[in-house]
C-alpha cells in the first residue's frame, strides 16, 4: 500500500486533551475494556488514519480514564472532540 498523505491528518485535538490532563497512551490502554494498543493511540494522537471503530475505542476509554472532577460529575468526551476528521 502506498503512503498517502490525504491519511495524514495532522495532530489531533486528543493529543492536546492527553497532555492537558495529564495523560499517557498507557493511561489510556490500561482503561480499556477492548483490545486497543499503544501504537492505535500514538496513530489517533498524530492524526494518521484509523476507523471509527478505533475512534470509539479511543473515546471510551478516555471517557473511562478521566476521574470525576471537583463537582463529582463525569466528563464524556464526544468524537468530535478528539478528532477533527472522520473517516
Amino acid at each position: 500500500m502506498e503512503a498517502s498523505s490525504d491519511r495524514d491528518f495532522g495532530l489531533q485535538p486528543l493529543d492536546a486533551l492527553l497532555a492537558g490532563l495529564g495523560l499517557d497512551n498507557h493511561a489510556l490502554v490500561s482503561a480499556s475494556t477492548d483490545q486497543l494498543t499503544h501504537k492505535q493511540v500514538q496513530k489517533g494522537r498524530r492524526g494518521k488514519y484509523i476507523t471509527v471503530n478505533i475512534q470509539r475505542k479511543i473515546q471510551k476509554a478516555l471517557n473511562a480514564a478521566v476521574p470525576p472532577g471537583e463537582d463529582g460529575e463525569k466528563v464524556v468526551f464526544q468524537l468530535g472532540d478528539l478528532f477533527n476528521y472522520r473517516p
